[in-house]
């Protein structure tokens, strides 16, 4: 399932920060009858052209596989590689393995819209940037938390951590009250 991270004014503000974005910009008048397939390597030069600081670098390979189907066009990503993001334990960079998939169906309208689900493009413009989909795919892809193997984290960090005294709760006597009446 698709979940949409970008209003359709962010994707195009996206698209024109991009040096690159015409690699990423698929035609649908010349998409063939037999489908389409396009793949990329996704590196540092790809995460910089974003103001999005949760994936600064990373390698990646995606493949597009663009088909036509009852009127609509069905895009189905596929990206495998890792990204670098913050170990949540001691803060340090460490690399995130990455495999992640996602499909949308792309329909041809007046104007250009985004409901996550489906994208509407101009009849008279049928074009559609894929830039901000495969950086969606992946982020979608990283885990709520991620942290280095046990043991790979910042030894001066671990350290500090351990140093801590865990909070404990004092005894709370008005806690015993309520359980005598249980």
């Amino acid at each position: 399932m698709h979940y949409s991270l970008v209003t359709p004014e962010k994707s195009t503000t996206f698209a024109a920060r991009m040096d690159t974005s015409s690699r990423f910009i698929i035609n649908l008048d010349k998409v063939p009858a037999e489908g389409l397939n396009r793949s990329w390597h996704l590196d540092e030069a790809f995460f910089s052209a974003l103001d999005e600081q949760e994936i600064e670098r990373g390698k990646l390979d995606a493949t597009l596989r663009v088909t036509k189907a009852s009127g609509a066009y069905e895009f189905h990503f596929q990206v495998e590689g890792y990204v670098e993001v913050p170990c949540d334990r001691c803060l340090e960079p460490m690399q995130q393995p990455i495999i992640a998939e996602d499909t949308i169906k792309v329909v041809l309208g007046s104007t250009l819209e985004d409901d996550g689900d489906q994208i509407t493009v101009p009849a008279d413009k049928p074009e559609v940037d894929v830039a901000w989909n495969l950086y969606e795919t992946i982020a979608l892809a990283i885990p709520s938390f991620h942290a280095h193997e046990n043991g790979n984290c910042n030894t001066e960090m671990t350290g500090w951590l351990n140093e801590l005294e865990p909070v404990r709760p004092q005894n709370d006597s008005r806690w015993d009250t309520l359980r005598d009446l249980l």
